[in-house]
């Protein structure tokens, strides 16, 4: 059986807090914390307008996540979306599922009329920002700030 990439369903949810505990463990600005990454899974799978979680899976098994936020850019005159986290399950990684998924991603993204995927990424996550590189991201001369409410 090879991966294939879809929507994730609520019955994902067990893996989709695990994979996002992987990610949070690794980032410099975050920490896992279980039921705040459930709570925001859940609201994100509650209503398709706020976002979508797209996964690679292998049977029932979900290898790799992603969040897409969605908004809306001035800019652009039109509907865009923020990247919100992509993980790979460590043993998977570098068998290209990252960049399937990733591709997935962006082509329901164009069908639903996004202009533009922003994301962001650790500064010294060489690898993750050649896998963005390879598929058409480019660095912004933007730089991000934060203001952390809660």
């Amino acid at each position: 059986m090879s991966p294939h990439c879809d929507t994730a369903k609520a019955q994902d949810l067990s893996q989709l807090v695990e994979l996002l505990g992987l990610l949070f463990a690794q980032e410099a600005d975050f920490a896992p914390d279980a039921v705040k990454q459930r709570r925001a899974l859940e609201l994100i799978l509650a209503d398709p307008a706020i976002g979508r979680v797209y996964v690679a899976r292998e049977g029932e098994q979900v290898l790799a996540m992603a969040s897409l936020l969605y908004t809306v850019s001035t800019a652009e005159g039109a509907r865009a979306a923020w990247l919100e986290d992509l993980v790979v399950r460590p043993e998977r990684r570098g068998q290209g599922i990252g960049s399937m998924l990733l591709e997935h991603v962006a082509a329901r993204a164009r069908a639903d009329g996004v202009a533009r995927i922003s994301l962001l990424t650790d500064a010294d996550n060489a690898l993750a920002q050649r896998l963005y590189r390879s598929l058409g991201f480019s660095p912004s001369a933007m730089r991000p700030m934060r203001l952390t409410l809660r």
